[in-house]
């Protein structure tokens, strides 16, 4: 395993992120697909033998279970301190929002309860989850360095927002003296690259670390086309809704994703985040089976050429805005207050 810092952080992370989204109770939560305890805790085991040490979830993530399994697992399995943990959490509900509940109040509210979830006293990354349009900035940014200051968190981070957000927010906490974000987890992967329009040029301004997610495109980019379909694959519908409408061009990037894994006899997924390890700090890579892992760990081994990152991205041809950023607008939030989180609609 490859090490990095963390944007203008003193954490050093692996150059893969464990994506923990996979774990928790299927019964608590909006996907079918998510693995059981004792699945969860021999993948995270086994991420940790292969050196990866930095691990992402959220309290959305099956009601909390995420949280609960990944915070058992770490506490039994590793020393706190060598291990990196992000937790992300959701804008205010619209029962808070009726009770006056500030967003100061809630992001403390949601700090405690996802470092009761993780049995932790604290994590080292705590993330915006996405732009809360009915939540001044100001109050966010305030709640979050409160966070800061009070030892619960040791930096902040955002998702799932637009590079004038993120510009917005720190020309913010740094006129108010507050914590700034030091890391953004967008959607970007070889098959959906609009991130690259102004996030990565902005991140790689001001050293801002990128942990995109959906790093294999929910799969996508792990197998050709209807080769051996998953359960998720089959069962996840917010997936379905990012990439169904652009399968056909997409195609023609995974089958040459197919044709280097060929040629190297190196697996797509090596192929996929070897290319994405060329932009970013380090990926967030889903895991419920412990080759999803193992196969991640071993991109960061391959080396990719010029030429095969200017083939692996000459198909390429721009994409619409999808879930969660395609309602990162004042309509969708201030009307009807909702915002998807896999598959599931969550009320704010």
């Amino acid at each position: 395993m490859r090490y990095t810092k963390l944007g203008n952080t003193d954490l050093n992370v692996s150059r893969i992120c464990m994506g923990c989204m996979g774990f928790g109770d299927a019964a608590r939560g909006q996907h079918s697909w998510t693995i059981d305890e004792a699945h969860t805790r021999e993948i995270i085991r086994r991420g940790l033998d292969l050196g990866v040490n930095f691990y992402d979830t959220a309290i959305a993530y099956q009601s909390g279970t995420s949280e609960q399994y990944v915070g058992r697992a770490l506490r039994d399995f590793a020393r706190r301190e060598d291990v990196v943990v992000a937790t992300k959490f959701l804008p205010r509900t619209v029962d808070e929002i009726e009770a006056g509940v500030s967003g100061q109040q809630h992001i403390e509210k949601m700090i405690d309860t996802s470092l009761s979830n993780l049995g932790m006293s604290y994590v080292d990354l705590y993330i915006y989850h996405m732009w809360d349009w009915n939540t001044p900035i100001y109050d966010i940014l305030d709640g979050l360095n409160r966070v800061v200051r009070a030892g619960k968190a040791r930096y902040i981070g955002i998702s799932n927002c637009f590079a004038w957000q993120l510009a917005k927010a720190n020309a913010i906490a740094e006129k108010e003296g507050f914590a700034k974000f030091v890391s953004v987890q967008g959607h970007y992967n070889l098959i959906f690259r609009e991130e690259e329009r102004e996030m990565v040029p902005y991140c790689d301004e001001e050293n801002i670390a990128l942990t995109p997610y959906s790093a294999l495109a929910s799969g996508r980019l792990s197998r050709k086309p209807g080769e051996n379909d998953t359960k998720r694959a089959a069962e996840d519908a917010y997936a379905k809704f990012k990439y169904d409408a652009t399968a056909e061009q997409d195609n023609l990037i995974i089958s040459r994703v197919a044709e280097l894994a060929e040629k190297y006899g190196v697996t797509m997924t090596e192929v996929s985040l070897a290319w994405l390890l060329t932009k970013v700090t380090s990926p967030v890579v889903g895991a419920t089976k412990l080759h999803h892992i193992e196969g991640a760990a071993k991109a960061t081994e391959l080396e990719l050429d010029a030429n095969d990152i200017q083939y692996l991205e000459a198909p390429y041809v721009p994409h619409p805005l999808a879930g969660v950023m395609a309602q990162n607008k004042p309509s969708a939030a201030r009307e009807k207050h909702v915002w998807s989180i896999g598959s599931q609609s969550l009320k704010a």
